[in-house]
């Protein structure tokens, strides 16, 4: 009698807990169309509906800092409705320690529940546009991507360390990686920052458009020689690596040297710590299906997530860690 009263409330948890994922929805904040966030975002939100573990919707938003303010401001656990979001981690630790000014007064409580891929910062341009080092942006027409995105944030801090005024920019654009592309392609624009994953799709597609009106596309050095990135790399220390772009991923001329940040994906601490198990077990449960969609998603693993676990300024989600330690990866 007694085993049996213990096999009913083992069914009742289990019940609880799928009516639980049932009664909740998920909303992810991704990025621009045209970027990595934007399609890996809306694959995360198939996998998750498809597999009957969460109803997700994926969105179209200005990216990493609008992201960490639809956690903060839109996360509703009394209706539970909960937006979970791809994010720098510059852009995330600045938000979530209230260094950023939009989150001074009021902090993200913000959680990790796995790491995605490394973004490398992209500053794009031809190779006839003569610009061959931050400096040379002085005097250009340039984008730093859309208002409140990851990619903005990162640009306006770089260019802060290198002493460079965008107000004094020849023409100061704010544009998003697709409007970038075109205005880069009409001669409009001499050359624009993005931060994503390799390759972004819409500069392998701006590659193809260039040749076909006789440019070259050419990416800007950004070696960590350049007093500039110097400072911009002191300024975030163990939150950017030295990296370099083979030539082979937008068929240029040469590697480029440049830097790097690890996406993370976030939730809001409020997520219900068996809902951010049930998500992160089925995404990862599904990685050939990601792996398959979106290029730079090779680099989500089990793996690379696990020797994050306990060396990141951002905690990771306790039901994240469930699933990693389950799976042997983390004491």
């Amino acid at each position: 009698m007694r085993k049996l009263g213990v096999v009913w409330v083992l069914v009742w948890c289990l019940f609880a807990g799928q009516a639980q994922a049932q009664s909740a929805k998920a909303i992810i904040a991704t990025g621009g169309i045209g970027g990595v966030y934007y399609y890996y975002g809306t694959q995360i939100a198939e996998i998750l509906t498809k597999a009957n573990a969460l109803p997700a919707t994926a969105i179209q938003t200005a990216a990493s800092v609008d992201n960490m303010l639809l956690i903060r401001d839109k996360t509703e656990p009394d209706k539970k409705t909960y937006f979970l979001a791809t994010v720098l981690p510059d852009t995330a630790y600045f938000t979530v320690t209230g260094k950023h000014e939009k989150f001074a007064e009021k902090p993200v409580k913000a959680t990790i529940l796995w790491m995605m891929y490394p973004n490398y910062l992209h500053l794009v341009t031809t190779a006839q546009s003569g610009i061959k080092s931050l400096a040379d942006l002085k005097d250009k027409r340039v984008s730093t991507g859309a208002p409140g995105s990851g990619t903005e944030f990162t640009a306006l801090n770089i260019l802060k360390a290198a002493g460079i005024d965008p107000e004094k920019f020849k023409k100061w654009e704010k544009l998003g990686a697709k409007e970038s592309d075109e205005a880069l392609a009409n001669g409009t624009l001499d050359a624009y920052f993005w931060s994503g994953g390799l390759p972004t799709g819409s500069i392998v597609e701006l590659a193809n458009t260039l040749k076909r009106k006789g440019l070259d596309l050419a990416l800007v050095p950004l070696p960590s020689t350049d007093p500039g990135v110097a400072a911009f790399m002191n300024e975030f220390k163990g939150l950017v690596d030295p990296q370099v772009v083979k030539k082979e991923v937008y068929s240029l001329s040469d590697d480029v040297p440049t830097l790097a940040f690890w996406n993370m994906f976030v939730a809001p601490e409020s997520l219900p710590e068996d809902l951010a198990y049930t998500v992160t077990k089925t995404v990862f449960e599904n990685l050939e299906t990601l792996h398959a969609s979106v290029k730079p998603s090779k680099d989500t693993t089990a793996e690379n997530t696990a020797r994050f676990i306990g060396t990141t300024a951002i905690p990771f989600h306790p039901g994240a860690v469930r699933y990693f330690k389950e799976k042997g990866l983390v004491k």
